[in-house]
């Protein structure tokens, strides 16, 4: 009886440690790393960096609204409190990466040509009588697929993002069934596209999500050139100037702003670290009070330079400024 009350004992003890030891396995990944929740906040202390590199609680997180931000090629950190909320024009990240997904361009390539509709133009005429971000178009011109990609993240064009939907897509309710598929596949669980611009203040999401969609974009040389100029100029609309308030200052990106979403920023630029060229990359989201836009997206790039400042502060880094087409993310 001793002998089989001891066979069950060690049986029991046996057991226990293979779920413990099952437990911690499941949770590592092929590198023995226990990889953050993509659905959760990692931490609220800032990025998990190198100890080389800069110090965790550098991160100055913004006082109100939302943040996420990742230095190099360390693990994306976000602010507390994550909630879905408008993101105003970030959703033309996503929109300008499922055009690059269908359609990549490299080097100086044009990509396919629109020709502009009647019905493309008067569309136009009436977002710009309700106030949108429009840029001016003409029924007949023709446009190539950088110069829309170009009116969409730079003078962040309303009906240029209806425009590329019903180019991609076929419709625009199509195109946006695509942007959430895509969201899916990208575990941004916690976004909601109602619409290709953002106009609808139902397109929701959260700072952490839209660095995922951000991050992915940035794979693109095009998508990084366009987002780090300062003007453009098109065909009929003439020469238009880039809403973000960095990008002089070497932090390009996308900025999206209206009331209900607040000042929002999508950036990136470069640091130098012991010597290494490096890319911090973050969002802002909900920055500044009302509807006027230079003072909530300036909001929104204050926030931005906080979350850098610090850290590069810390690690003796120094920004870089971005021209031209940068390297890689």
């Amino acid at each position: 009886m001793r002998r089989r009350r001891a066979l069950l004992g060690t049986a029991a003890v046996l057991l226990l440690a293979y779920v413990v030891f099952s437990g911690a396995a499941h949770l590592r990944n092929d590198n023995g790393r226990i990889p953050s929740d993509p659905g959760r906040v990692p931490n609220n202390k800032g990025p998990v960096l190198n100890k080389d590199r800069a110090d965790p609680t550098a991160v100055n997180w913004p006082q109100s609204g939302q943040a996420a931000f990742v230095l190099g090629d360390n693990r994306p950190s976000a602010s507390p409190y994550q909630q879905p909320a408008p993101i105003a024009s970030l959703a033309k990240v996503m929109t300008a990466y499922l055009t690059l997904e269908r359609y990549p361009l490299s080097g100086e390539q044009e990509g396919f040509t629109i020709t502009v509709t009647t019905a493309d133009a008067q569309a136009a005429a009436e977002d710009a009588s309700r106030n949108q971000s429009i840029v001016a178009v003409r029924a007949g011109e023709q446009l190539t697929e950088r110069q829309l990609l170009q009116a969409l993240l730079i003078p962040s064009g309303n009906n240029i993002a209806s425009m590329l939907a019903a180019t991609i897509a076929g419709s625009e309710a199509g195109f946006v069934a695509e942007m959430n598929a895509m969201a899916q596949a990208l575990r941004m669980n916690r976004t909601i596209y109602t619409d290709p611009s953002g106009y609808d203040p139902s397109t929701i999401s959260t700072a952490a999500d839209q660095l995922r969609v951000f991050q992915r974009a940035m794979h693109s040389p095009v998508f990084r050139q366009i987002v780090s100029m300062d003007r453009v100029t098109l065909p009929v609309a003439g020469t238009l100037t880039n809403f973000n308030p960095l990008v002089a200052k070497g932090y390009a990106g996308k900025t999206g702003s209206d009331s209900a979403a607040g000042g929002c920023l999508a950036f990136f630029t470069h640091v130098n670290v012991s010597g290494h060229r490096l890319i911090a990359a973050g969002v802002v989201m909900g920055q500044g009070k009302g509807s006027d836009t230079s003072a909530i997206l300036a909001a929104a790039g204050e926030a931005a330079k906080q979350l850098v400042d610090p850290v590069a502060s810390a690690s003796r880094m120094s920004t870089v400024a971005v021209s031209g087409a940068p390297s890689g993310p």
